[in-house]
This record gives structure tokens, sequence and C-alpha cells, in this order.
């Protein structure tokens, strides 16, 4: 709930701190004395469009901060902050804070964190309910009618929800696995052509790297070709080196006993053999490697020059087209076998919307059900309010299949007649303001156990009335803020009667300079408020007497 407002420099008000508790709070004071203000300073801290004409004359800015209290941190507030990134600590209040700069800009603050003015109308709607003469928003906005019956019936809107996430997933299956199909089964002969020819290919990771290193083999043996060969002429023969070698070897081996030195040199002269019967081992495979042929370097040339040409054909990598046969099978596995997928999903298809029309119909049951008990309860308002020629009706209405949605197949709005004979028609139509904050009274009432913002506000709700309507109003108004919070701006002895605070708004002048300031009355200060209320300009001793009466009544 609402439970502190600072206000400063905003039109008449220089410096204002309101104190506020749970309960029914009455704000009261003269025609003219500010109660407006108060209203438009909250309206900032709820996003309200940031007009510089409420900076105080001779000010730089004006600035309004609410202070928001939970016992938890309710669901609908929680996810807003959430999604925005704002942290706000378990048990800690929320702080909305609102600058308006006399050359029109703003800043908004939650918690001392920046955001946005669309973030705080989000907020709005689940921290204060405000209803008066242009009430635009809450119980008249017909986009939330639907959502205040279905908690007033504890209608199953979840299970319609769920049965609808699970009918649309179907259907969304089962269209894209027929446009893919349709895709595919246009390309076919494409597709099989193509297949044709990379299965006649058959292409192989890795292939055009090996290919690759084959062919650059080959063409470096091609330009060694001359020096090989003259090599192999070195070391092949008779009279090579590595054949002399070898004599010299076998004659040096029969004197190599005659003296130390001669066994020494045969040792040297065995190793150079080794060594030159390796040098011409590795001469001998690495011609083979680099063996060139003219036959195989085309063979390799041409397959590198096949598989390159496809690999640009389809757009990919000379190793993707492997992958990209595999997709060609199963998009033609996908045509061949698409009419028992198809049908699959057709089934899976039908199922769920089966179940969702099962649920949606129930629920559309319990709303005609419900809205029945909701007419009747509002109904049952209305003479007290003195609105006992008007008629209230819950419209439930079917939808076309093509605005059914996450909950269910109706439309809901509440629609009203304020004279005998008239048509129903929606509750922003009512003419009257005073009217209408009676007809939202008696719905909130009806609706009382289905909860709603943190904070309620109606706006000089008994307007143009007085006596057992204003105790009528006064008496559910009280009744409506029992277990929560309700501030009502009044001009009803009766109403102001009822309130467990009493805030009385009064305007003072010293020479050129005009202030609004706000008073909580004791239980004397209340008395004499609400006797001025009763008498007018002079509190008479009647007044007051009456006023006690009026006290002690409630």
């Amino acid at each position: 709930m609402l439970t502190r407002l600072s206000i400063r420099n905003v039109v008449l008000i220089e410096a204002l701190d309101l104190d506020f508790a749970g309960g029914l709070g009455v704000l009261t004071g003269e025609t003219g004395a500010g109660k407006s203000i108060l209203l438009d300073a909250l309206g900032l801290v709820l996003g309200a469009r940031a007009d510089s004409g409420l900076v105080r004359a001779g000010e730089d800015q004006a600035s309004v901060t609410a202070s928001f209290e939970f016992g938890a941190l309710p669901h609908g507030i929680a996810t807003i902050l959430g999604e925005a990134e704002l942290d706000v600590e378990p048990g800690e209040p929320l702080l909305i804070k609102r600058r308006v700069k006399a050359d029109g800009g703003s800043k908004a603050f939650v918690n001392d964190q920046p955001v946005s003015a669309a973030l705080l109308r989000e907020l709005a709607g689940h921290l204060v309910e405000l209803h008066g003469q242009h009430d635009d928003r809450g119980l008249v906005n017909p986009r939330g009618h639907r959502a205040l019956l279905d908690r007033f019936a504890r209608a199953d809107v979840a299970g319609v929800e769920a049965a609808w996430d699970k009918w649309r997933t179907a259907r969304e299956a089962l269209d894209g696995a027929r446009a893919a199909i349709a895709r595919a089964a246009e390309d076919r002969d494409l597709l099989l052509a193509h297949l044709t020819e990379l299965t006649a290919l058959e292409p192989q990771v890795g292939e055009e790297e090996q290919l690759a290193e084959a062919r650059a083999a080959m063409q470096k043996g091609e330009k060694l070709t001359d020096d090989l060969e003259a090599l192999r002429g070195l070391w092949a023969g008779s009279d090579s080196a590595l054949a002399n070698l070898r004599g010299a070897a076998r004659r040096l081996d029969r004197i190599a006993g005659e003296h130390p030195l001669l066994g020494e040199a045969l040792a040297a002269l065995d190793r150079a053999v080794i060594e030159a019967s390796e040098a011409e081992e590795k001469l001998e495979r690495a011609a083979e490697a680099l063996a060139h042929d003219p036959a195989a370097l085309d063979r390799i040339e041409t397959r590198l020059f096949d598989l390159r040409a496809a690999a640009r054909k389809h757009q990919c990598q000379v190793d993707d087209l492997p992958a990209r046969m595999r997709d060609m099978r199963t998009a033609l596995d996908a045509i061949e076998g698409g009419e028992a997928e198809i049908s699959a999903l057709e089934h899976a298809a039908a199922a769920a919307e089966a179940e969702y029309r099962s649920k949606a119909e129930a629920l559309s049951a319990q709303r005609s059900e419900a809205a029945q008990r909701l007419d009747a309860a509002v109904a049952g308002e209305l003479a007290p309010l003195k609105l006992d020629a008007a008629r209230f009706r819950t419209a439930v209405t079917p939808q076309p299949e093509e605005r059914w949605g996450p909950s269910g197949m109706d439309a809901v709005e509440f629609l009203i007649s304020t004279n005998p004979g008239a048509d129903f028609a929606p509750l922003a139509k009512i003419a009257s303001g005073g009217e209408l904050s009676r007809f939202i009274l008696a719905l909130k009432v009806a609706l009382a156990e289905e909860g709603g913002a943190a904070t309620v506000i109606f706006d000089e709700i008994d307007r143009g009335v007085g006596g057992a309507v204003a105790s009528a109003i006064g008496e559910r108004l009280a009744r409506l803020a029992d277990g929560g919070q309700l501030l009502a701006v009044t001009h009803s002895p009766q109403v102001a009667a009822r309130g467990s605070q009493h805030y009385m708004i009064a305007k003072s002048s010293e020479g050129t300079v005009t202030r609004t300031s706000v008073q909580l009355l004791d239980v004397s200060g209340r008395q004499e408020e609400i006797a001025r209320m009763l008498s007018g300009a002079e509190v008479t001793p009647e007044a007051r007497a009456q006023a006690d009466r009026l006290l002690e009544g409630v």
C-alpha cells in the first residue's frame, strides 16, 4: 500500500510529506483548496505526462516521491521489475520518484535506479486504482473485464492457456511440415539430378587435401627428374661410387690383420658402405614418391577440378559435399514419407484442438454462470446508491475462431443502462461522472473478494448526493477498505465520518504567495471539519453536535 507521499514545488504545494496507513483515508477541504493537485502529483509517479505547468512558479523543478510497502512483492510487480532488471530486496519499500523541470524535461527513478515513464505506467496498474470524474482505466476499460470476471468465477484460465499453447504448437509443427514438404516437392527433380551427380562423384571428406598433396608431389617430381636420373647414374652399375666402395672394402678385408691401422681403415670403410647404402635406399624411395606419371597427374587434376566445381555449384566447401548429399536424401525421404508424418501431425493437432475446445467451452460456461451472479450482486448495490433505475449486465460474447486465444473463446464487457427502456452501453458511455463512480463502487463491492491494485482512490464519488445515499457510499467505502487501503476525496460529511484517517486540505495566502497544505486531523479536528462540511462557512453548535453523532454512529 501507499505509505508516504512527498511533494516538492508542485503548483501551490511548496513542501508536503504525507504518511498513509491502511483502511479508509478521507481527504476533505473547501472547493479549490488543492485536492486535485494531490492527485496530479500522485499521477506523476504513476507515469502521467510530465507537464511543466505543474512546477511551482519561480522554481526550477518539481518532484514527487511515493513509497509503497508490501508484505510480499506482488507477482505482477515482481515480473515488471525483473524484466527491467531492477533489484528490490524482500521487504524493502518500493520508492518511486519523478522530477519535472520547468523547461519540460523529466526523470523517473525506482529505488534510485533510473527508469522510463512507460515503466511507471506499467507499475501503476498494480499499485493504484484511481476512479474519478474522468476515469478511463481500471474497471472502465473493457480490456480488463474478462480477467475480473474470471477471478470472480474462480475460473481455470491456466488450463485453457496451457491447452491453447499445446494446440498452437501442434498447428505450427503441422504447418511447418506441410510447408517443408511443399518446398521439397517443388524441387524434387532438381534434388534428384543433384543427388545423382554427387552420387556418381562420390566425394569423401579429406579427399581434396590428399589429392592436392599428391599433385604437388608429382609436380615437384617433374621438376627433379633430371637430377634424380643423374644421381641414379652415380649410384647404379659396376663402376658406381658405391660399387667401388664395396670392392675396396673386400680387398682391404684381406689385409686388415697385417697392421692395426689397416683394421681401423676397414672399419671406417664399412661405415661408409653402410651410410652409402642407406643413401641409395632413400634415393630410390624418393624417386618412387616423386615419380612423374603424366597420366596419373592428369587423373588427379581432373578429380580435383570435378570436386571443386561441384562445391562451387552447391556453394559449400569440398569437404561439405557428403553432408549436402545426406541433406538431399533427407529431403527426398521427407517427400516420400511425408504423408505418414503429416497424418501423425494432423492427428496431434486435432487432439490438441479438441482439448482446447473442451476447456474453453467449460470456461465459457463458468463465465456465463458467474456473469449472472455478478449481475445480481451489482444489482443489489444499485438502489442504496441512488441508482435504482439503472441496470447492469455482464456481456459474455462468443468470438469467431480467428479471435480465439489463450483466454478462451469469449469477449467480456460490463454494460449498463441508466434509464428505464434505454439500451445497454459500455461503462465509459455514462454521461454523469458521479453515476460512473457509484457504478464502479457497486462493482468494486461485488468484486471485493477478488482484489485489485494495492491502493484504491475514489475522487468525489459522492458528488451530487447526500443523506442516505452518502451514508451508503461511506459504508461501502469502509467495507472495501477493510484489510486494504482506500483513499477517498470527498465533500460528504457522511463519507468523511467513516474514515480511519482524515486529511484536511487547505489553501492559504500571504501577500502574493498562495500555498496548499494538508493536515492529518485528530479527533477534535475531525469534529470541526465535519461540522464545517455540514454547516458551511459558519460552524454552529448544532453542526458540531451532528458531527459528533456521525462520528459516533460509525
